[in-house]
């Protein structure tokens, strides 16, 4: 199954048998006071540095989030979407709790975004999926829901089939959601990650969706948390993940690397293209 997220004139291809797809997750002002006062002042210079930076390192999508406490989401987070895709030819994710925000980006967005996130309760699915569904989109459905997040596979994998199935009721294509399996560190619960692969199998075997991954959530809190970042991403490729938000400088190596090991890159093309672009930096 493909998912395709298009810009104005270029289009990524998510899919079980294409190259996993690295979608970047700098844009986000969660822990990171200097980008946080940037969106607040408005000063978008410095967060095209930011894009740019990603773009440069591998990244295929970008998520751009401005949630930064006070701030008025529906005029910024069009206003930077805007900018970047005009300044970039690299289709966006919108990263948003705020339905009328996520609205407001897709009206002046080229193109075909991916939105993030809607998931299982009944208020984001009330609030998320008419939008995706009015504007033609692609959105990424979390597998959580009232009742929060579970750490059993089986209750991620009914929430999946909950999302996909009220998607699909109001027209909106299978191939268009792209579930997210929620991953949770493993350094407050050892057994988080395997619950995150066992869902990703899971979904993967029975709906044939596309899976996207938070990847750098798993190592929170633990040492030298690069080297577990990595592990699980090459883990989570294997169950079946086609696409992350992560981190491109620190990451696409390692994805270009377990692509080119399960055939996913002829003649190791896209291995050594980025080998290239790490060597410059």
């Amino acid at each position: 199954m493909e998912t395709v997220i298009k810009s104005a004139l270029s289009e990524v291809i998510i899919g079980n048998e294409m190259p996993f797809v690295v979608i970047g997750e700098k844009i986000n002002p969660t822990g990171r006071k200097k980008l946080a006062a940037e969106i607040k002042d408005r000063n978008y210079e410095y967060i095209l540095g930011i894009a740019q930076k990603q773009i440069d390192a591998g990244a295929d999508i970008l998520d751009i989030n401005v949630g930064v406490p006070g701030i008025d989401e529906i005029t910024v987070l069009p206003e930077l979407a805007k900018l970047i895709s005009e300044s970039f030819d690299v289709p966006i994710c919108l990263d948003s709790a705020n339905h009328n925000a996520l609205a407001a980006a897709l009206a002046v967005l080229p193109g075909k975004p991916l939105v993030n996130s809607v998931n299982g309760e009944e208020a984001s699915l009330d609030a998320v999926l008419p939008v995706v569904k009015d504007f033609g989109v692609a959105v990424i459905g979390l597998t959580m829901d009232d009742n929060g997040i579970s750490n059993n596979f089986e209750t991620r994998l009914a929430i999946a089939e909950k999302i996909l199935t009220r998607a699909v009721q109001i027209g909106i294509p299978e191939n268009d959601v792209v579930i997210d399996p929620l991953v949770l560190t493993v350094g407050a619960d050892s057994n988080a990650g395997f619950v995150t692969l066992k869902t990703i199998e899971l979904v993967s075997k029975k709906f044939g969706v596309n899976i996207n991954l938070g990847a750098s959530n798993v190592s929170f809190g633990l040492p030298d948390r690069h080297i577990i970042n990595q592990a699980f991403l090459s883990l989570a490729i294997g169950f079946g993940a086609t696409c992350a938000i992560t981190d491109p400088v620190n990451l696409t190596g390692i994805i270009r690397a377990t692509d080119l090991l399960v055939g996913r890159d002829s003649n190791a093309m896209r291995y050594i293209k980025n080998y290239r672009l790490r060597k410059k930096v």
